[in-house]
């Protein structure tokens, strides 16, 4: 499916939207075409704004949330949100090779950075149906119970996003074509 939502500008966009959008066109320097979309349905750019500030309030570090959001995305296959979210790892400072592991879903060098990863990986394929010995691989990298619940708010939120992505074909914006991102045989 492609074009199924208007991609709205701050001057296109419903009234009660139209904060917001300024307000992000103000932080990226573009307003993201994902938050265009969004802004046809004010709850759904709301919920996904504040699924976003709430995530940032987690104990995960800045590198943490991005691999989960990259993680999740991945898993669900949408090309612009592992565009948008490795632009987020590089400004949070995690090595360009370690990038790129986790855009393949390989190891990360940090075990304990990967035991997210793979935590992450598996609750996103699993619907959440995860086994004892995967919450206890988590736990055993110095995770805790409520990073379960944490990690859960990033997915909820990337749930939102890649799916209104797929809906929508939502095309990547020029400023995260560096970060283009496709599927491979290898993930």
């Amino acid at each position: 499916m492609s074009e199924l939502f208007v991609i709205h500008s701050v001057e296109t966009a419903p009234i009660e939207t139209k904060p917001a959008l300024e307000a992000a066109r103000k932080r990226y320097g573009f307003l993201p075409n994902l938050l265009g979309e969004l802004a046809s349905a004010p709850p759904a750019l709301n919920a996904y704004l504040q699924l976003g500030e709430l995530f940032n309030q987690t104990s995960l570090s800045p590198v943490a949330r991005q691999v989960v959001l990259v993680t999740a995305s991945i898993t669900n296959n949408c090309t612009y949100c592992v565009a948008a979210h490795t632009a987020g790892l590089k400004m949070a400072g995690l090595a360009d090779d370690q990038i790129e592991a986790v855009r393949h879903g390989q190891p990360l060098a940090d075990p304990v950075l990967d035991a997210l990863r793979r935590f992450t990986l598996v609750l996103v394929d699993a619907r959440g149906w995860v086994s004892e010995e995967q919450l206890s691989a988590f736990f055993a990298a110095g995770y805790s119970r409520a990073n379960v619940l944490e990690v859960l708010v990033g997915i909820a939120m990337k749930t939102l996003s890649n799916y209104t992505n797929h809906l929508g074909g939502t095309p990547l914006d020029h400023a995260l074509e560096p970060f283009a991102w496709a599927r491979t045989a290898a993930h």
